[in-house]
């Protein structure tokens, strides 16, 4: 699998079924003892290579997992890779087999196990690896952990799900856009952004009277016509870098206004 860009970077991505199914039976409903235990679930192994850049020796190797796994970036960047790669396959194989339901996004902290190592090309691609570590994403120390726990929005959840509060449509309009940048989908981004913006700019046009509100939807506003243009250019083809930047720096703002009523209204 290749990167979208134009210095295309090739990763090898395997995926393995971990465990046995139960045997199939002929009739699909069957009674449950009382006492019986939970059967065992399979999982999926996903497994990433970056057989772009290779190792000349395992010396080599060795000390980058070393210099890799002492950074904190550094791995919150390796890990968000693999995910991206992961999370571009799922898209293909929906749009694939036409099967919106089978699309989602996949976010790091939801997998079993992390980890990071090297090893030779019949190893990782059976998930082994010479040397490797394991990557606690849940560690109280992770930057990107305390950042997410920060903006968890548990109360919303709740009153989401009770009915005592709904949905705008421009945040699930700009939550795609968002995912559709960070997967490198620009063009899609700039579509979804064209409609989020319009419907953010209506439904947030009195949500808050905070100055900064006010200044961030003047800038909206008075920005208006780059989404549009950049929408305009994605139905004829790739975005440029300086269309791309605008189409970044356009979702970041909504997304802010987003974030300060969430945080100003509690």
């Amino acid at each position: 699998m290749r990167s979208a860009d134009a210095a295309a970077e090739e990763n090898v991505l395997v995926l393995q079924r971990i465990g046995t199914p139960p045997p199939a039976r002929r009739r699909r409903v069957r009674r449950l003892a009382a006492d019986s235990e939970p059967e065992a679930l399979t999982l999926t192994r996903a497994t990433v290579i970056r057989a772009f850049a290779p190792f000349e020796n395992e010396e080599e190797a060795g000390r980058w997992l070393e210099e890799a796994c002492e950074a904190e970036d550094t791995v919150d960047v390796l890990v968000g890779e693999a995910v991206v790669l992961l999370n571009r396959a799922l898209h293909a194989h929906a749009v694939a087999t036409a099967n919106p339901a089978s699309r989602s996004e996949l976010a790091a902290e939801g997998a079993d196990r992390v980890a990071i190592g090297y090893g030779s090309g019949e190893e990782t691609a059976a998930g082994r690896f010479r040397d490797a570590r394991r990557i606690d994403l849940q560690a109280a120390g992770s930057r990107r952990r305390r950042r997410e726990q920060e903006l968890q929005p548990q109360e919303r959840v709740a009153a989401l799900l009770s009915g005592r509060e709904r949905l705008d449509a421009c945040e699930t309009l700009l939550l795609r856009a968002r995912a559709d940048l960070a997967a490198g989908r620009d063009r899609e981004a700039a579509l979804q952004l064209r409609v989020g913006l319009e419907a953010l700019l209506v439904e947030m046009k009195d949500a808050l009277s905070d100055p900064g509100h006010e200044e961030d939807m003047g800038t909206l506003t008075a920005r208006k016509g780059e989404a549009g243009e950049a929408a305009n250019a994605a139905l004829q083809g790739e975005l440029g870098p300086e269309q791309r930047g605008q189409v970044e720096e356009l979702v970041a703002t909504c997304e802010r206004v987003l974030r300060r009523r969430r945080i100003l209204q509690g």
